[in-house]
């Protein structure tokens, strides 16, 4: 194989790169957190919202609790506190892990502080920006539309990744040219083995980034595994409110299968 042909093998390697814990998981509603509440879209519309603690509103009408009905109500509205910023969070870190790699194998094919490395670099992190605007991820507010959790590195990944794909693709010729300059300028080799020089220089960069993907990847599945655990139970909360608080008997945010 030839160092042209295994660089961009080795690019197309890295799209795509952590394959998360799967979790048979599904938000029916999307949710949105701010500081003061959380509130449960259907169809665009606010279906149920909680001020607070244990202040609740079901299709814009207040429901009263008794103290018993609060404090469960309390538990659930922790839960989901913290699950939705750790779902949006492992997401980003999921599709940046992927990012990061991608960049790797750039900045070693091309140099680091050359021109189609800073390129790529402006891209990505023009890229990471507006991933994290996306859900809110700013002043404690987020959002999480109503999908499957099957995978956690896929749920926002799809069009980002094909945005990565078409930005290296777009600029393959940029690549090779700058593999080639490189190779070009080690004029004491002959062309044999410039090509055996880069192929051995490819695949030593390789295995340092799949180390240290791996390891990365490791720890987000095993973030993955706790959220999904979590949820789960945070679904078995919501079943006991549907019993309990007849105007919640319908709401069924969280399902597991």
């Amino acid at each position: 194989m030839t160092f042209i042909s295994r660089s961009l093998l080795f690019i197309g390697m890295f799209i795509g790169t952590v394959q998360a814990q799967q979790c048979d998981i599904n938000f029916a509603h999307g949710v949105i957190i701010d500081p003061a509440h959380i509130r449960i879209v259907s169809q665009g519309q606010t279906y149920v919202q909680v001020n607070g603690e244990h202040q609740l509103f079901v299709n814009g009408r207040e429901v009263k609790l008794n103290a018993e009905q609060q404090v469960q109500l309390s538990e659930y509205t922790a839960g989901i506190r913290e699950q939705v910023p750790a779902i949006v969070s492992i997401a980003i870190e999921g599709v940046e892990l992927g990012l990061k790699a991608v960049n790797k194998v750039i900045s070693g094919l091309t140099g680091e502080n050359s021109a189609s490395h800073q390129q790529f670099q402006e891209k990505f992190d023009e890229m990471k920006w507006r991933l994290r605007a996306r859900f809110n991820h700013s002043d404690d507010s987020y959002y999480i539309a109503p999908q499957d959790f099957d995978d956690f590195d896929e749920i926002f990944a799809g069009e980002f990744e094909k945005e990565i794909e078409s930005i290296v693709s777009d600029s393959v010729g940029t690549i090779l040219i700058a593999v080639g300059e490189a190779m070009t300028h080690r004029e004491e080799q002959s062309s044999e083995q410039r090509v055996e020089t880069f192929d051995q220089r490819i695949e030593t960069m390789a295995n340092d980034i799949k180390l240290g993907i791996s390891n990365q990847a490791n720890a987000l599945e095993v973030k993955a595994e706790k959220i999904c655990a979590r949820l789960i139970a945070l679904d078995e909360i919501e079943n006991r409110l549907q019993l309990e608080i007849p105007a919640l008997s319908e709401f069924n945010l969280i399902e597991t299968n």
